[in-house]
């Protein structure tokens, strides 16, 4: 990633978002929302641009959600949904809480001791909890989901997570991406310590890192639709998909826009299409396709190719001795902290028969870029990435005899 450095206007305009006064209507201790209810009941900004309410998940299952004109969401109490008699309170404790059909609580903001007085939703989607009615004990700002809104500043120590993916700004100012709290597959940002970086999105759709130690904001990407436009959020997310991206929302069409991707191609996110699965592309489509190595394999669901695949007999019941599948223009994902462990220098037919001899590898790639690197893949996580652009051949160890996919 090219970091480049942005103009005074910039930094000027994040500064102001520092004084600029959003107005809000107090909601009294013991104000609740109904599940039920969710299609006539929210709690609304003074100008209705968001307002907190329960959204529907799926056809029997309800979140509540601070929502974007139009209803698109971009904070939820939780991952966790409830039934349709569910409900989220603003307790007489002065806590937040989400509660199921069976009084169970799903959720809560743990800030009973706060001395909470009243809670408000400003108009740039930020849900707080007063103490004496004006002062910020808690905020949905400062305690993200998955998303990042103009005027939200991310910083060091804050997690945005969507399944087993995470989002991180760390302090030398990079931004990371990991799978399942281990595997960094994204890591861009600075050379040289910063300070107290903030990841912050401007409203024109410029995502800029400031610092004390910076003379002015250093820009990290452009939305596509910048600057273009009246009425028009622009917002930060990570998707379950595991990649981060900036969308752009229309007031009051509930669309959403893609409009720059952290990793352009898909099938480099690790994990895309779950443990042994491969990811590729079709000739008809630029959306990413998961299949499974060989015919040595099935999906987990036949629903959801997503989740993987497994073996269709396993390596210690083989009837006959087992052997090494030869995948073509196939790479094995490896990052950290797998490059510490699972990379070595060696030629194609070592990196094939070295994996074939230990018991402790599952699959192996031979980079074939130049560098006689190769990767030995532990039974533990495999996710494939097969493109004609690819220079590596793969192999993956399965009971004889080879049965390629068609």
């Amino acid at each position: 990633m090219t970091l480049t450095f942005s103009a005074l206007a910039i930094t000027l305009l994040f500064s102001l978002s520092f004084h600029f006064s959003f107005s809000f209507a107090n909601i009294s201790l013991g104000s609740t929302l109904f599940a039920s209810n969710y299609l006539n009941q929210s709690w609304p900004s003074p100008n209705s641009t968001f307002s907190l309410t329960f959204v529907q998940k799926t056809p029997t299952s309800y979140i509540p959600a601070i929502t974007y004109s139009g209803g698109v969401p971009v904070w939820t109490a939780g991952k966790t949904a409830v039934d349709s008699s569910g409900s989220f309170q603003l307790h007489p404790s002065g806590t937040l809480r989400l509660v199921n059909g069976t009084g169970a609580i799903i959720w809560d903001s743990s800030t009973g001791s706060l001395n909470v007085s009243s809670a408000c939703l400003d108009d740039s989607g930020n849900f707080k909890l007063l103490k004496n009615d004006s002062v910020s004990a808690w905020s949905s700002f400062d305690n993200p989901t998955d998303a990042i809104l103009p005027s939200q500043n991310f910083t060091y120590g804050k997690i945005l997570r969507s399944g087993y993916y995470s989002f991180t700004l760390l302090r030398p100012g990079n931004l990371t991406l990991r799978w399942n709290d281990s595997v960094v597959y994204y890591n861009e940002g600075f050379k040289s310590n910063l300070t107290s970086p903030i990841l912050s999105l401007q409203p024109n759709g410029i995502l800029s890192i400031f610092d004390e130690t910076l003379s002015s904001a250093a820009i990290i990407a452009y939305s596509s639709d910048y600057a273009e436009g009246s009425d028009v959020l622009r917002f930060l997310r990570l998707d379950s998909d595991g990649n981060l991206r900036i969308y752009s929302s229309a007031r009051g069409t509930g669309t959403v826009t893609k409009r720059w991707a952290a990793i352009p191609d898909q099938c480099q996110v690790y994990g895309y299409c779950g443990n042994m699965g491969i990811c590729g592309y079709n000739d008809s489509s630029s959306d990413p396709v998961c299949k499974c190595p060989s015919q040595h394999f099935e999906m987990i669901d036949g629903n959801d190719s997503r989740k993987g695949c497994k073996r269709k007999m396993e390596i210690e019941s083989c009837r006959r001795n087992a052997t090494m599948l030869e995948l073509q223009h196939t790479k094995f994902l490896t990052f950290q902290p797998e490059l510490s462990s699972q990379v070595f220098f060696s030629g194609i037919s070592a990196c094939r028969l070295n994996c074939l001899v230990s018991s402790s590898c599952a699959a192996s790639t031979s980079l074939s870029d130049g560098t006689g690197l190769c990767y030995l893949k532990t039974p533990s996580f495999v996710s494939g990435y097969q493109n004609p652009a690819v220079p590596s051949t793969s192999y993956i160890k399965v009971c004889g005899p080879v049965s390629p996919n068609p």
